[in-house]
């Protein structure tokens, strides 16, 4: 089993437009409507590389910010020029991949290069990388329906590891059809841990994750019918439930779905009284 903090979190989904808003729907505080909305500007980049910047990259960008800029708020003092990063998504940019093959098909082989680099499955990661004059270290993975579990998995693996803070970024889109009939996905959904291995703020809580034994326990579900659809329908919404158990702030397990088993992960009540300045 291995033990991180979570020092601060972002959430974008239908209804979900940010974490403070998310978290009080997620502790049912507040009923879910899931208005659908578009993906905000991408403001951590320069002028050039937001009108280049894809509805997923500015997914995926949007919730790491409110990561950020919530472990701030909360008094964390974090480089995030320093900033190891994990991305996670399994449909990575479905809109350009779409492009591409409609433009193949056709017989048109002159590819724009802007379409191209976007093609990439670390785009977002290297978005983000120019946004923050960043080299640290980044990982983009992809799993199909257990992304999300993996990306988790990974990013406190190399907290374990490395130690100090690390960012896990989770994010999916839907494509376009005629793809959408091959891998229908509902709704553009993003969510953002920034990880560590001490406390950075009086509100961090710490969670411990392992693998399960497909025979010990299922996935974890929500009893709102929409969310638990959402959850069902998008692989980054699949982190619904543990973001859940967070916003209650009570000692509490969910298991997300991995691989042939489940990943279980454990919530922390005890906030950390004594943050760690970095």
């Amino acid at each position: 089993m291995s033990t991180v903090f979570v020092n601060g979190i972002g959430l974008f989904g239908p209804g979900l437009p940010d974490w403070p808003q998310g978290r009080e729907v997620l502790a049912g505080r507040a009923p879910y409507q899931p208005v659908v909305a578009p993906p905000p500007p991408a403001e951590l980049l320069p002028a050039t590389e937001r009108r280049r910047a894809t509805p997923s990259t500015r997914v995926a960008l949007a919730v790491a910010q409110q990561a950020l800029r919530a472990a701030a708020a909360a008094g964390a003092t974090i480089d995030p020029h320093a900033l190891p990063t994990v991305f996670a998504t399994s449909s990575g940019n479905p809109d350009i991949l779409h492009d591409l093959c409609e433009m193949l098909a056709a017989g048109d082989t002159q590819i724009s290069p802007t379409k191209f680099h976007n093609s990439v499955h670390n785009a977002a990661a290297g978005y983000f990388s120019i946004g923050l004059a960043s080299q640290s270290a980044s990982t983009s993975i992809c799993a199909y329906d257990v992304t999300a579990a993996a990306g988790l998995l990974e990013a406190v693996a190399q907290v374990g590891a490395a130690g100090g803070p690390l960012l896990l970024v989770s994010y999916d889109i839907p494509y376009p059809y005629p793809l959408s009939e091959r891998r229908p996905l509902n709704d553009a959904w993003g969510a953002a841990l920034l990880l560590g291995d001490a406390p950075l703020t009086a509100a961090s809580m710490r969670i411990a994750v392992q693998v399960g034994d497909p025979a010990e326990a299922a996935e974890s579900v929500l009893a709102d019918a929409a969310l638990d659809d959402a959850r069902r329908h998008n692989p980054t919404a699949r982190l619904l439930p543990l973001l859940r158990a967070l916003a209650l702030g009570a000692p509490a397990q969910v298991h997300l779905p991995f691989s042939s088993g489940t990943l279980a992960v454990a919530i922390d009540a005890a906030q950390a009284s004594q943050p760690v300045a970095r």
